[in-house]
């Protein structure tokens, strides 16, 4: 008679992690060194891990976080995540995943309009999305080299390291993008724009597609404004780019790992990035084998909010990000780098230091960054529940207490 598992079926222990979720332990409970001999049972060690996972844990969704690109997650992607994990669907093969197979094509056929492309997959993060766009360059139209400017996310840097390709860093211009004036020749390149640098949120001039050979956008922060009437101009120009990859957990507001790369030309681009297998029911598309179904988190957000939510959200913290730099400028202790381009604050206090200006306020709300030489505090708008009333009350009282 077979005897079933109680850790592979629904019990009240399920229930038990929700609580925890709602009202985390504060006793943090040593972790045993070697590997326990005998199981802790399932509700202990729920117990014991509430107070580092979630007691110990940044809080994205805290009214003064602004350090960083990650942000919080609504409750329908910790669900949707439950379920997913509950299955263990495998993106592999259609028979192990045929509704997050169904779901994938449903999430793209909703967003590949929004960037003039045909389709794409779901990847773990930008990083891969970036190295499956280059990819696809080298082998479907041979290029030799990427051109990229030298705020381009290091992922790209990567990618060329991986893929055995050159690359060539332009510098930027005073506003962070890419200086169309110190362009290489481009008629054996993959040329790089980004859409959104990581230090300063800078688009690049978006005109240069079309340019090089190919042109790969690297839209991981900025992508999703396309779906917000009023800021979607700011990347116009990337419908005509040969591959776009958007980063899903940053303004998609979805679980880590979570990213699409799309292509203009999906069988062209598909062609050069599948490989067969005499297991497999069609060809394995992209680098990696098996991954999770990451789509269904992102249905159901879209779902729940549609575009206009979406783009609500995204609108509001443009707003923020802007009333911020509205602040800076106004106050004689503190110095604004220049005017957010998507949602990204850079500044520097005026009669004091970079790192104390920092440390004077909670964690989570400044990060730094380094340019030219010089450290500057960074804010980015990613949370939609930030108070910036009291950011800004935070921040510049900071900077005139260091005066």
């Amino acid at each position: 008679m077979r005897i079933p598992d109680p850790s592979f079926s629904p019990h009240d222990g399920l229930n038990k992690a929700l609580e925890l979720l709602a009202s985390p332990s504060c006793d943090v409970v040593e972790l045993p060194f070697t590997l326990p001999e005998s199981g802790l049972g399932d509700k202990r060690v729920l117990e014991m891990l509430s107070g580092h996972v979630l007691g110990k844990a940044a809080r994205l969704g805290s009214p003064t976080s602004l350090a960083h690109m990650d942000p919080p997650t609504p409750w329908i992607t910790w669900a949707m995540a439950l379920w997913n994990a509950s299955l263990n669907q495998n993106m592999l093969h259609e028979m192990t995943s045929p509704f997050g197979a169904q779901a994938e094509a449903r999430v793209l056929s909703w967003l590949v309009p929004y960037f003039g492309m045909e389709g794409g997959h779901f990847c773990a993060g930008s990083t891969i999305a970036n190295l499956t766009g280059i990819w696809a360059a080298r082998d479907a139209v041979g290029i030799k080299k990427v051109v990229a400017s030298q705020a381009a996310h290091l992922s790209v840097e990567k990618a060329c390291r991986l893929l055995g390709l050159d690359f060539v860093k332009v510098a930027v211009d005073r506003k962070g993008r890419l200086d169309c004036n110190r362009l290489p020749n481009l008629d054996d390149a993959c040329l790089v724009l980004t859409a959104g640098a990581t230090v300063t949120g800078a688009v690049d001039p978006l005109d240069l597609v079309g340019a090089a050979k190919w042109t790969h956008v690297d839209a991981a922060w900025a992508g999703p404004l396309r779906l917000s009437r009023s800021h979607s101009g700011i990347l116009d120009g990337i419908e005509a780019a040969d591959s776009v990859a958007v980063s899903a957990h940053k303004w998609f507001f979805q679980p880590k790992d979570s990213a699409l790369v799309m292509f203009r030309n999906l069988d062209i681009a598909n062609a050069a990035i599948s490989f067969g297998g005499d297991y497999l029911s069609k060809p394995n598309v992209g680098v990696q084998g098996s991954r999770s179904a990451a789509a269904i988190s992102l249905l159901a957000t879209f779902l729940a909010w549609g575009r206009e939510g979406m783009a609500q959200r995204l609108d509001h913290l443009m707003q923020m990000a802007d009333s911020l730099a509205d602040a800076i400028e106004k106050s004689d202790h503190l110095e604004l780098w220049g005017r957010p381009q998507t949602a990204i604050n850079v500044f520097r206090p005026t009669y004091s230091s970079t790192a104390e200006l920092v440390k004077a306020l909670p964690p989570g709300m400044l990060s730094t960054c380094v340019l030219d030489g010089q450290t500057w505090a960074r804010s980015v708008a990613a949370n939609p529940l930030v108070d910036m009333d009291l950011v800004v009350e935070r921040i510049l009282a900071a900077s005139r207490e260091d005066a």
